[in-house]
């Protein structure tokens, strides 16, 4: 293990272990597949053992390609962004017809909902009246939404002991 250890301390190093080291150690550690993808990559010859295997292993920064630098210096953000989502085709369009849905970002309350409390759902849980009281719980947590996980919580064990 030692020659194994001696090219992973070498690897960020200038002077890296020669082709014929690496073939070496290939044919002494034939079941290290990072040390055949590492001679694989620095031979530029195909291990079939690492070409096998290729499939089910993650992609790695010896199988990506080079940035080009340059050119992504000339483009701006935009550009970039859409050339990335021409490429990935992520745009989310609604389809032509589709009403379009507002989305709700505060509660909607009725005039009522002023007597809302968390003594008033216990008052109601006291009579028995398990949907009012859920309904009490369900506004306090839009009303609240820091204590919604506790009102949750109150609503499940209202349901549970029902």
């Amino acid at each position: 293990m030692s020659n194994i250890n001696r090219y992973i301390a070498s690897a960020g190093t200038t002077t890296p272990p020669s082709a014929d080291e690496l073939s070496g150690l290939v044919a002494r550690y034939p079941w290290c597949s990072s040390l055949r993808l590492i001679y694989s990559h620095t031979s530029g010859t195909a291990e079939p053992l690492a070409e096998l295997f290729a499939e089910g292993r993650r992609a790695t920064s010896l199988s990506r390609r080079p940035i080009d630098v340059a050119r992504l210096a000339t483009e701006t953000e935009g550009e970039i962004i859409d050339r990335f989502l021409r490429l990935s085709d992520l745009r989310i369009v609604a389809d032509e017809g589709e009403e379009e849905q507002s989305v709700q970002t505060e509660a909607m309350l009725d005039e009522e909902d002023d007597l809302v409390s968390e003594e008033l759902a216990e008052v109601y849980l006291m009579q028995g009246l398990n949907m009012q009281a859920i309904e009490i719980y369900r506004k306090l947590s839009l009303l609240n939404p820091e204590k919604s996980i506790y009102f949750a919580e109150k609503i499940g064990q209202i349901t549970k002991n029902k």
